[in-house]
């Protein structure tokens, strides 16, 4: 049973005395990785390709603090079918497109975003340092979109309550809450 998240995310390059605060508690892994967002002109879908499969999330709600929920909407592997793609293009891309044969490779799937004037490929790179703080997880990650350099902080829980408390309790509450994909299209200059 899957149970959506509730998510806390600022970008920026300084966050003060509440990385010194995330930084007292115990660190508990760390991640790097290289996926590939797709983003749309007229969808914030979150759309990444990451171990070669497509792996998208869907904003659920966000409530009164602005925490936003989102939940896993689909992960599909190389080959996939045209039916799958289709889903993807219609319902979260929300771009028409033409298939012309049954199943598509990995390559053959970039082959078709590069085709689209309303898509665009964000090469991300990750190095994700993960805490538990009150039970949440709480990450502190540096970040690139295109070789452009970000900073980033997330807390989430399954209970919003827990999330937005361990914000305030880190001194968080002061920053703007931004998701990656807002994030990036700001810096490739999808959005102002």
């Amino acid at each position: 049973m899957i149970i959506p998240r509730w998510e806390w995310r600022t970008f920026g390059q300084d966050f003060g005395q509440a990385e010194v605060n995330i930084n007292k508690h115990e660190k508990k892994g760390f991640k790097k990785s290289e996926e590939k967002y797709i983003l749309s002109k007229v969808s914030d879908e979150n759309v990444k390709i990451r171990d070669d499969l497509v792996d998208i999330k869907s904003l659920k709600q966000v409530n009164a603090d602005k925490l936003e929920q989102w939940y896993p909407a689909m992960k599909e592997g190389f080959p996939t079918t045209k039916d799958k793609l289709e889903v993807l293009f219609r319902d979260f891309f929300k771009v028409p497109m033409q298939f012309s044969q049954e199943t598509y490779t990995y390559a053959e799937f970039l082959g078709l975003v590069a085709t689209c004037e309303q898509l665009c490929v964000v090469e991300v790179y990750k190095e994700r340092q993960a805490y538990e703080i009150n039970q949440a997880t709480v990450e502190i990650a540096e970040t690139k979109f295109n070789g452009v350099p970000m900073r980033t902080i997330c807390v989430e829980h399954t209970d919003p309550a827990n999330v937005i408390a361990t914000v305030r309790e880190l001194g968080l509450e002061g920053f703007e809450n931004i998701n990656y994909i807002n994030a990036m299209k700001t810096a490739v200059g999808m959005r102002g």
